[in-house]
């Protein structure tokens, strides 16, 4: 038996030595294709080609690795071998251990250099101003709809969606002891509060529920205070040395949050088509009847399917709103081409959020 298993582990050293061989082969032919980007001025990251090549590989995955892990595994190569081109300076919401975070690494893998903010107007600021290439906020929650934050401030900004990331959230109570006694303050962001609300009224039904700009900060002040406890990740439970006293307390097993990826047009143009895109926009119509009904006719008429449609106030005063819209599809086939001018046509405000691969 031991014969055996020196045996199998000697093949494995073997093969992972092949294995870094050829990895830093690929990181020699990236290093090679980051000369010709520069000497072109084009991108280093390319999200849609990024997303083919994991596409590709899941395809031809005999097995057994799974395919999710096949994505992961890929994106942090993808991710290693950019970094020796540029790496990217992503802004999120921080501190270390939100889900903001997590989103980051998600996308673009671990080997970026990190720019915590302290909100989303910060993040926005940043991917704006320089400090950051690209900025990750959250969008949408599926039990609790839309972060209308994120969606306002990209109404008026000159960034635009070119990624998404939808991220399985598991919120866990945590605190200095792993006990569930004793607790008078639950903190966290006013998304975690409200997406825990059932369980916190049924175990915790008299302490107090305080929002905090994030979950992460929520866990840092967990650690200062032993009557109180926050609601965060395992990572940010990790980084500020607590117990998880409870785990999964969302009300939702199935709770996700999904969230964009933005730059500057100059950072990185609207990504090329993959055959698994979409379109985000934001448009308005003159208030008169039937003028939502008729802004909708364009895209059954082309034959486009419309994956979300939210609304916002304009804060005008005039009851008037802002449609958020997404569609299947990219603006280079003629039927959703088509579908978006006649949509134009209809509208008294018109912008292009972004246009992007769609996340797993």
């Amino acid at each position: 038996m031991n014969k055996d298993l020196s045996r199998l582990r000697a093949e494995i050293d073997a093969i992972d030595r092949e294995l870094l061989g050829a990895l830093n082969r690929r990181a020699a032919l990236a290093n090679e294709v980051g000369e010709l980007k520069r000497a072109e001025g084009s991108p280093v990251f390319r999200p849609e080609r990024e997303a083919q090549v994991v596409n590709d590989l899941q395809a031809a995955n005999p097995g057994p690795l799974k395919n999710r892990n096949v994505g992961t595994i890929w994106r942090e190569i993808m991710s290693a071998c950019r970094a020796l081109e540029a790496p990217q300076r992503v802004a999120y919401l921080g501190p270390t251990g939100t889900f903001s975070e997590q989103a980051a690494l998600q996308f673009f893998g671990s080997s970026i250099e990190h720019v915590p903010c302290v909100n989303f107007d910060e993040v926005f600021h940043a991917a704006t101003a320089g400090t950051a290439d690209f900025g990750v906020v959250p969008v949408e929650n599926n039990s609790e709809g839309v972060v209308t934050r994120s969606l306002d401030l990209l109404l008026n900004s000159p960034l635009h969606i070119v990624g998404e990331v939808s991220l399985l959230v598991r919120h866990h109570l945590v605190r200095l002891s792993g006990s569930l006694q004793g607790i008078e303050v639950v903190l966290a962001h006013p998304q975690a509060l409200a997406q825990c609300q059932a369980w916190l009224s049924k175990h915790l039904p008299s302490a107090e529920r305080r929002a905090v700009s994030s979950n992460a900060e929520g866990a840092r002040l967990a650690g200062t205070n032993p009557a109180w406890a926050g609601i965060a990740s395992e990572r940010a439970a990790s980084e500020f040395g607590l117990h998880v006293a409870a785990h999964a307390v969302q009300d939702d097993a199935f709770n996700r949050t999904r969230f964009a990826v933005i730059c500057l047009p100059q950072v990185l143009p609207a990504p090329q088509a993959t055959g698994r895109d979409c379109v985000s926009l934001v448009v308005s119509v003159p208030n008169r009847p039937g003028a939502v009904h008729d802004m909708l006719v364009p895209l059954k008429q082309h034959g486009v399917s419309m994956t979300r449609f939210e609304s916002r106030p304009a804060r005008s005063g005039q009851w008037e709103y802002y449609f958020y819209i997404d569609v299947q599809g990219h603006p280079s086939q003629p039927h959703v081409a088509a579908a978006l001018k006649d949509l134009q046509s209809l509208c008294a405000f018109y912008k292009v959020l972004g246009t992007y691969p769609i996340g797993d």
